[in-house]
Formats: structure tokens, sequence, C-alpha cells
């Protein structure tokens, strides 16, 4: 299985900066496709964006200009720079991988794995 830890989340100030990383373990896997979701208080938990292998990047129209979002692929570690946050904003920040394990030098069918997330909070 992979495992997704996040980290870097915690309490800024509105219009401040956060940077969120996301590391993937457990195993031999490759992953093709990650990415970041959040869930507010009371919502669903909602896309933010992917990065495919070749490092594209899409976002949803909410965060564009201010959120970036990057990959190490040599580390399996994915990067989400936050800025000029809004106390909208705030939310528990999740990531996750598109990957398949290899098994017995054969590839697996892919899944999506999720990561426990952190909390972000933008407030005064």
């Amino acid at each position: 299985q992979v495992r997704l830890e996040e980290s870097g989340g915690g309490l800024v100030e509105p219009g401040g900066s956060l940077r969120l990383s996301c590391a993937a373990s457990g195993g031999l896997f490759s992953i093709y496709t990650m990415g970041w979701y959040r869930q507010a208080p009371g919502q669903s938990r909602a896309l933010i964006g992917t990065i495919n292998n070749s490092g594209d990047a899409k976002y949803v129209d909410s965060v564009k200009g201010r959120f970036t979002i990057s990959r190490d692929i040599g580390k399996h570690m994915v990067f989400l720079e936050m800025h000029s946050l809004r106390p909208e904003d705030t939310a528990v920040y999740s990531c996750y991988a598109e990957a398949s394990m290899i098994v017995g030098a054969q590839a697996q069918p892919p899944r999506n794995y999720w990561g426990q997330g952190t909390q972000v909070t933008v407030s005064a």
C-alpha cells in the first residue's frame, strides 16, 4: 500500500503564505498523477489541483494565480505553495496519488491513495 503523509499546515494570517509537503512511501510503486484536495468545515472534499509526471499542473479557478503545485518525482513528493491566503482557504488539506504497486516486477492496476490531511487555518 502507498502511504501519503502531509506536513506544513498551520495558522497563517490573511494574505500570508504557506507551503505544504506530501511524501509517498510503502514499497515499490509507480506514481502517475498527484494532487491536492481540501475539505472545509461542513463541506465535501474538493479538488484543488493535480500534476502529472510531466510536471503539467491544473488548478481549480478559485486558487489559480495563488497556489502552485510541484513535484519531486525522484523523492515521491508533491508540494503545494499557497500565497495570498484567504479565510475561505481554511480547510484540511490532503494529498492524493494515483499509483500502481509493483508486485513481482508487474504493475498492479492503478488506484487512488489519500493522506490523512493537514489543517490550514487562515485567520487574523
